[in-house]
């Protein structure tokens, strides 16, 4: 069955067959105070915004029978899969791998890699463990969407202008049509989430589509 969203720059049609809901990096260490977000000096309060509607979106994605594919950024105990680059970033007060109160920060399986629990996956949606900003790189997330031959994705999460923004163009390169649903984004700074939303959009659709929430919502219910 296909349904209409309205979006910008214009509406399309989803097709629940074809399309899959992909939540980016609604983990702990982000969203928490303790956390790699707040070693950074940002305000994680900000990113708290974004629950609810994600929270909305899961719901009708699940209702709809999509399928829903959750991504955390993290890495090995080792660190062997961090480059140095990203390990020696600025200047935190706790680093990739530091003690943190929950757990090594950014450390596979410690509790501030979890995904908050608003958000918690069921029982058979993939959860990709990826060492990097964009969720194609050293995962096996393209294998999952072309074993469903899924070619629309619904996107959310955090950051917007980082995780979200990065695996939006990636997808975009690989043909994937993508919607970023706006109000179940985060950034800790809302001037970089408002330009990230508008580069997406910009000049008929460079990289894809922005809605609301609601308007996913809505879409999905005529699936379900």
């Amino acid at each position: 069955m296909v349904s209409l969203l309205e979006a910008q720059p214009s509406p399309l049609t989803l097709d629940g067959s074809t399309t899959a809901l992909l939540i980016i990096d609604m983990q702990r260490d982000f969203l928490e105070p303790g956390g790699f977000g707040e070693s950074l000096v940002n305000d994680v309060s900000l990113l708290a915004a974004a629950v609810p509607p994600c929270r909305a979106v899961l719901d009708a994605a699940r209702a709809a029978g999509l399928l829903v594919v959750h991504t955390r950024e993290g890495h090995r105990p080792d660190l062997s899969d961090a480059p140095p680059a990203k390990l020696e970033r600025g200047a935190p007060t706790a680093r990739i791998g530091a003690p943190g109160p929950m757990g090594r920060i950014l450390i596979r399986g410690e509790p501030g890699h979890a995904i908050i629990p608003a958000l918690t996956p069921r029982a058979g949606e993939p959860v990709i463990d990826k060492p990097g900003k964009g969720a194609f790189y050293a995962t096996d997330l393209a294998d999952i969407l072309a074993a469903r031959a899924i070619a629309t994705l619904l996107v959310c999460g955090v950051t917007t202008e980082v995780c979200v923004h990065t695996t939006v163009r990636e997808a975009n390169d690989r043909g994937y049509r993508c919607v970023v649903i706006g109000d179940a984004c985060g950034s800790y700074i809302p001037e970089f989430h408002a330009a990230g939303l508008a580069m997406i959009t910009a000049q008929g659709g460079l990289f894809g589509w922005v809605c609301e929430s609601a308007a996913v919502v809505t879409a999905l219910g005529r699936l379900g």
